[in-house]
């Protein structure tokens, strides 16, 4: 791994935010694509915000050096910023609609994206076991503290599912976690091979107006998170065993004062 010339790295990326501020779209681009040559990792996120600027495909998934960069360094303030101020409340809408469907109590539950612990706290008491997991180590490190689980991981999502032999799982959720990938084969297909029969997947997601997905399955919405079509959740989920019980709309949270539109998901796995 070359070393990262910082200075140049952050001239380009100040000069691309400028650019993109100014609106000068191509000038833009054009120096978040010097971003990546000096930093291919992509600590700063330049492929989803070229992504968000209409130019190029939306890649499968954000970098996993941005997502751990973006939370590890706001893991301190994590909850204040999505709570008090965006307004988040999915972990809640999640525990409402598992006990208005009459599912649980749960044996065995994994909180893939668990950040702090907020959907972990919220369904703490319907579940005897609980398994979380965040690519960010400082929000892990929060979590533990919070003595809400009975084991905690430094992963990221898709890798996790596909490496892990432990026990399967009865509850999966995911919540604030498809914002950050893109294609979503890889999460479906590793949590129906994590999880028992009859096992329930709990998800959110982003979406936006049909014309601004323009048919596609997904892209990157412009505040760099992605937004996922219902037709394409549906597609997907059905590809990979799992039978819907439940898309319901939702507000995920506020942003610049605007609701953003997205979907809380329950799915049954089938086996």
């Amino acid at each position: 791994m070359k070393k990262i010339d910082e200075e140049a790295l952050a001239e380009a990326y100040n000069r691309a935010l400028g650019l993109e501020k100014a609106g000068d779209i191509d000038a833009a681009v054009a120096a978040y694509r010097e971003v990546l040559e000096i930093d291919p990792e992509d600590h700063g996120g330049a492929a989803v915000r070229i992504a968000s600027l209409g130019r190029g495909e939306a890649p499968p998934r954000a970098p996993d050096a941005y997502v751990e960069t973006l939370f590890d360094q706001h893991a301190e303030s994590f909850e204040d910023i999505l709570v008090e101020q965006l307004g988040y409340a999915v972990p809640v809408m999640v525990r409402q609609r598992l006990q208005e469907l009459g599912l649980g109590p749960f044996k065995r539950m994994l909180d893939l994206g668990c950040g702090t612990g907020l959907t972990g706290g919220t369904l703490r008491d319907m579940v005897d076991d609980i398994t979380g997991l965040d690519i960010s180590e400082n929000m892990i490190e929060i979590a533990h503290e919070k003595d809400l689980y009975e084991t905690l991981y430094v992963a990221e999502v898709e890798d996790f599912l596909e490496d892990n032999d432990d026990e399967p799982f009865d509850l999966i959720t995911a919540t604030d976690v498809l914002p950050y990938l893109g294609a979503l084969e890889p999460l479906f297909f590793g949590a129906s091979e994590n999880m028992l029969k009859d096992g329930i997947f709990v998800f959110s997601s982003e979406t936006l107006p049909e014309d601004a997905m323009a048919g596609r399955a997904y892209i990157v919405g412009p505040h760099q998170r992605f937004a996922h079509s219902e037709t394409y959740v549906r597609e997907r989920l059905a590809a990979t065993g799992f039978e819907v019980l439940e898309i319901g709309e939702i507000n995920v949270r506020m942003q610049e004062g605007h609701p953003t539109p997205g979907h809380l998901v329950i799915a049954k796995f089938k086996g």
